[in-house]
């Protein structure tokens, strides 16, 4: 049971880490009133307010009963925690059930965690990626059509084959992460330029990432590079 139960805590950890938290297991927290020894101990970013989230895992052979809340509720206030969550394969007393309500306390099976802070963590990373292509695009258009054209951000349109475009890559940057925002996988990435970097194909939520993150970092390059020549050249005149 020892064995399950650590296996258990270290299936949560890791799923916690997958979706980009800082996850730690058997952590010691001391509190205003005494040390907590934690199962799983996580931290994570929301609107620029750091969290904290404590999580037992009950690896139990019955269902978690309402003492075991009550305790976690003592806990979460005396270390002042955001949220706790107590994980249970078998399930929660009416009691439990009873005491969580109202609270700060989630009462979940691992499968229900899962769904729960998949939805709510990849919807919240999208929507901050669709906030820094915003941005990139008013850098972009800062500069007029024939300074795009002529620091290669973007190919003029009678050219069959482009070597690189800006805007192609931001266009594929955008639906890739409405159809991950509806977990539509596999996600087709091809941005029909011969400078492709990255897969053309996210099989799931960690591979969109990778792209988004490699292709808005090169396009954040080609942009401060163009610009550079622009001063050099005396071309630098932003609107």
């Amino acid at each position: 049971m020892e064995k399950d139960w650590y296996n258990f805590q270290e299936e949560i950890n890791e799923h916690f880490k997958s979706l980009g938290f800082e996850a730690e297991t058997n952590k010691t927290i001391v509190g205003v009133r005494t040390k907590h020894d934690i199962d799983v101990y996580v931290r994570t970013k929301f609107m620029g307010q750091d969290l904290t989230w404590i999580i037992e895992a009950k690896k139990w052979n019955s269902k978690v009963n309402k003492l075991q809340v009550l305790g976690l509720r003592s806990i979460v206030e005396d270390i002042g925690s955001d949220k706790g969550f107590i994980i249970s394969e078998i399930g929660f007393q009416k009691g439990a059930i009873e005491a969580s309500q109202n609270t700060n306390i989630t009462l979940l099976t691992f499968d229900q965690l899962k769904e729960l802070t998949i939805d709510y963590v990849q919807s919240e990373r999208l929507q901050h990626y669709e906030t820094r292509i915003e941005n990139i695009y008013l850098r972009y258009f800062t500069h007029s059509k024939p300074i795009r054209i002529k620091y290669g951000l973007r190919g003029d349109l009678a050219e069959f084959d482009l070597p690189y475009s800006v805007p192609w890559v931001l266009i594929t940057a955008n639906y890739a992460i409405r159809q991950g925002i509806e977990n539509n996988f596999p996600i087709d990435l091809e941005t029909l330029v011969k400078e492709q970097y990255g897969k053309l194909k996210a099989d799931n939520f960690q591979q969109l990432i990778n792209w988004l993150n490699i292709n808005l970092n090169v396009v954040d390059l080609k942009i401060f590079e163009a610009e550079t020549k622009m001063k050099k050249n005396n071309e630098f005149n932003p609107r």
